[in-house]
């Protein structure tokens, strides 16, 4: 099922973020990925931000561009946009991480990366419509 959601500003995003996460945290029994896709600005960090405040985690979200991953708890943020492969991924024992089912992993630019994400993986592409307008559609 696709669902589109119209923000109007980054509070919506955060509130939207937020629900999500509580929702799938209570629902899971495997490990739960988020791929995020947008243009830079777009609202991704801001969303994994707000997910990970959502899931209970205190830390600073930052992303993680140049390191490619940080772990927060049972949350993995990675942002794959400077990678050239996705096997620069699975060096990261990113199929260990994904098979975990007590982990939630949120990627930003996960497009590069499709070829390896499971099935199940939750699509979410974020379109700026104006400077504080977002839609994102959850497929």
């Amino acid at each position: 099922m696709t669902e589109k959601f119209f923000l109007k500003n980054e509070i919506q995003t955060k509130k939207l973020a937020k629900l999500l996460a509580q929702e799938c945290f209570k629902k899971r029994n495997q490990s739960l990925i988020f791929a995020l896709q947008g243009k830079l600005g777009a609202g991704k960090t801001t969303f994994i931000q707000s997910l990970a405040k959502g899931l209970g985690i205190k830390n600073k979200i930052t992303s993680p561009t140049f390191v490619l991953m940080k772990k927060y708890n049972c949350l993995y943020h990675i942002d794959c946009y400077r990678i050239n492969s996705y096997k620069d991924i699975l060096e990261l024992d990113f199929q260990e991480i994904i098979s975990n089912p007590r982990n939630i992993i949120a990627i930003e630019w996960a497009e590069k990366i499709k070829k390896i994400l499971p099935k199940n993986t939750i699509w979410l592409k974020f379109k700026i419509l104006s400077e504080k307008e977002r839609e994102i559609t959850v497929l």
